[in-house]
């Protein structure tokens, strides 16, 4: 067989929203199987939802000189784009993941010249109890006998997430630098009593909300870069991506991400009301400089509510900027002043704030707490006032060890974690880069371990994290092994 481009080559071509393409993709999948399930292969409903499938994946490999489609944990990838899917789609196309899981297989791949004579024995070969030894090898001895030609199969064990690429991880830095910048100007201005260019910060935010949904582990990655010198405008942009990505893990729709992530950018910016000397300030605060940056929280609605640039009142954003430190229980401040519970978008970005606070160095906290720890507190102790599942939810994105960790391993070499288990029951096995030897001594080049791998002689995990500790202590800076 000739060699053509890799799936996911873009072409001159391509011009898919590979986002919306593969949810079309998705759906005619389950169309398919349910009719086939229901009906023989010559009704008329079986017949339709075939030429619907084949329509579809016949566009993206024209478009795309190939379609590879991968099932990764709970994700989707269509190429190299990972699908998000929400509550309202997410239980439909999971029964055609389980269909792929079930028989072992991780990865089709679609090239071109296939025929539209090809997918019912694909599908109906889907449809059949799969065997409970070796599941793929059964399905692949199977499917090489029927007539298709033009579609390839790799068992799930052979199948990982994308890891970052070069071109990926330039996009993510040029959305996160836009992001910074438009943080810094839109504070500067609130602080000088200026106006705020908001349309400029409603950009910074869709190129978050996109990169988010196109490529999360990359801008991820971004929130690593962590300037003392910037803290403040940095925070405001990690906030904003953690939100939008706990919105993502709750099913939310692009527009309430962009809704959520334009509150979570000016979540703090009461602040700008209140002296520098107060907001960097090394040491303790005295009851009147507590008192005053308490007050951050009801100048944030105020600044927020005489803002022009929205086309409406900015209601959402001024509860966030209100709300975010009331606690779920409403201990609190500011202090209730009638019943009331925190929207969800508040919560969630208080859990994203606190976060990013906890593991960040700042003026009156010069040792960080390692992520895991972080994430521990806010999910055990009920006294720090998070709602846990928007925590746990945190958790299921970051992983038990979020990118950027640095970790111990078994065999004392001191390595940082990369990469996320996408598999909810491995969040305790990342993908890590091996930075140092068991001597401490620095790699020349980092090693990547995938921490889920198992020894082929013995069963047991190649490496183990036993404890996390602080780059500080080693003089290491993490995202330099990471961006």
């Amino acid at each position: 067989m000739p060699e053509g481009p890799r799936p996911g080559t873009v072409t001159g071509e391509s011009k898919l929203n590979l986002q919306e393409e593969g949810r079309k993709v998705l759906g005619a999948f389950y169309s398919a199987l349910n009719a086939l399930k229901l009906y023989p292969v010559e009704n008329a409903t079986v017949q339709q939802a075939l030429d619907e499938l084949h329509s579809l994946v016949t566009r993206v490999v024209k478009a795309e000189a190939g379609a590879e489609l991968r099932v990764v944990g709970d994700f989707f990838f269509l190429n190299e784009t990972r699908l998000r899917l929400d509550l309202s789609n997410f239980a439909t196309f999971g029964s055609f993941a389980r269909a792929l899981q079930e028989h072992g297989i991780g990865a089709v791949e679609i090239l071109p010249g296939i025929r539209r004579d090809e997918w019912a024995p694909f599908i109906a070969m889907l449809l059949r109890k799969p065997q409970t030894e070796d599941p793929f090898e059964n399905f692949q001895i199977g499917f090489d006998q029927t007539p298709v030609e033009h579609m390839e199969l790799r068992p799930e064990k052979d199948v990982q997430e994308p890891e970052h690429d070069e071109e990926a991880l330039t996009a993510a830095k040029r959305t996160y630098a836009q992001s910074v910048k438009a943080a810094k100007d839109a504070l500067g201005d609130v602080r000088l009593g200026k106006a705020v260019n908001v349309r400029k910060v409603k950009r910074a935010v869709q190129g978050i909300v996109d990169q988010v949904i196109s490529n999360e582990p990359s801008i991820v990655t971004m929130t690593t870069l962590r300037d003392f010198d910037e803290y403040t405008f940095t925070h405001c942009v990690n906030v904003c991506i953690f939100s939008v990505i706990i919105g993502t893990r709750l099913g939310m729709t692009k527009q309430q991400l962009y809704e959520l992530g334009l509150g979570a950018l000016f979540h703090d910016i009461g602040k700008q009301r209140v002296g520098v000397e107060i907001i960097n300030k090394t040491g303790g605060l005295t009851d009147e400089e507590w008192n005053a940056i308490k007050e951050h929280t009801t100048e944030g609605l105020l600044v927020l509510f005489k803002m022009h640039g929205f086309a409406d009142v900015p209601y959402r954003q001024m509860l966030i900027a209100y709300e975010h430190h009331m606690k779920v229980d409403l201990t609190g401040y500011p202090p209730k002043k009638r019943d009331r519970e925190p929207t969800l978008f508040t919560r969630i970005v208080a859990v994203a704030d606190a976060f990013d606070a906890g593991t960040s160095v700042r003026s009156y906290q010069h040792k960080p707490w390692p992520p895991d720890s972080v994430l521990q507190e806010m999910r055990d102790n009920p006294r720090r006032g998070f709602d846990t599942l928007v925590v746990k939810a945190l958790i299921s994105a970051t992983g038990v060890y979020p990118v950027g960790t640095l970790a111990i391993l078994d065999s004392h070499e001191l390595a940082v974690v990369s990469h996320v288990n996408p598999d909810p029951n491995l969040l305790h096995r990342p993908k890590v880069k091996v930075i140092s030897d068991a001597m401490g001594v620095p790699l020349s080049q980092p090693i990547t371990l995938d921490l889920s791998q198992n020894h082929p002689t013995t069963g047991q995990p190649i490496r183990s994290i036993i404890k996390t500790t602080d780059p500080q202590k080693y003089g290491i800076r993490v995202s330099d092994y990471l961006i």
